[in-house]
């Protein structure tokens, strides 16, 4: 399956009452995205070794498969950038890797312990968790990139966001962050088409 429909399946079931109220996946009070949420300071901070060094605890209730899983997606940023997932030692600012009700994560640093959850019941995927650590970085939805007119015809209600997501890569089609063609959808026809050649495959997650 891909991403996007992984993210669907979760979020079809029931969350608990104390759950966060979610924008497909991402915390409806954290809209911020790549670009202009820089100056409202939801970067992670640079060292001065040049590098990104995001602390992050895992919960216990996890399986040593589903660990596995999780640790793979961490360490799959730090060999295409300078992104390293470390684990926390007493850092204030840190990702909880959580289990809970629903596939879901901030937008970029939200300050304190922020959960970046994974449901055991179908969200500890390495293309799940590699989703949901891009959006903890400050990434949003391929399909809400500022550009997405140029690229793909919308036919849902995903908002077009004004970000460049840090300028390190034009549309991509097959990013981690890319929804399916028919994402959301009610009646099984596409929400989303790209343009001009509509038959160009999406949402693979390469």
């Amino acid at each position: 399956m891909s991403v996007g429909e992984l993210l669907e399946r979760i979020s079809a079931f029931v969350r608990d009452f104390d759950e966060p109220e979610l924008i497909d996946n991402i915390f409806v009070d954290a809209k911020r995205n790549a670009d202009p949420c820089t100056s409202q300071g939801c970067m992670w901070p640079k060292s001065s070794d040049g590098k990104v060094h995001v602390p992050y605890v895992i919960a216990n209730h996890f399986s040593s498969r589903e660990l596995q899983v999780i640790q793979r997606g961490l360490d799959s940023f730090s060999s295409v950038s300078c992104i390293h997932f470390k684990h926390r030692s007493s850092e204030r600012d840190y990702i909880s890797i959580e289990s809970r009700s629903g596939c879901y994560s901030n937008i970029g640093c939200h300050g304190n312990a922020q959960t970046v959850s994974l449901p055991q019941s179908g969200c500890v995927y390495r293309k799940t968790v590699q989703h949901e650590l891009t959006h903890a970085l400050g990434f949003n939805h391929e399909q809400k990139h500022g550009d997405c007119d140029n690229h793909i015809r919308v036919k849902h209600n995903f908002d077009k966001i004004n970000t460049l997501n840090q300028g390190t890569y034009d549309y991509d089609y097959n990013s981690v962050m890319q929804y399916h063609k028919t994402a959301f959808s009610k009646n099984g026809q596409p929400t989303m088409v790209p343009i001009p050649n509509s038959n160009i495959a999406i949402g693979q997650a390469t």
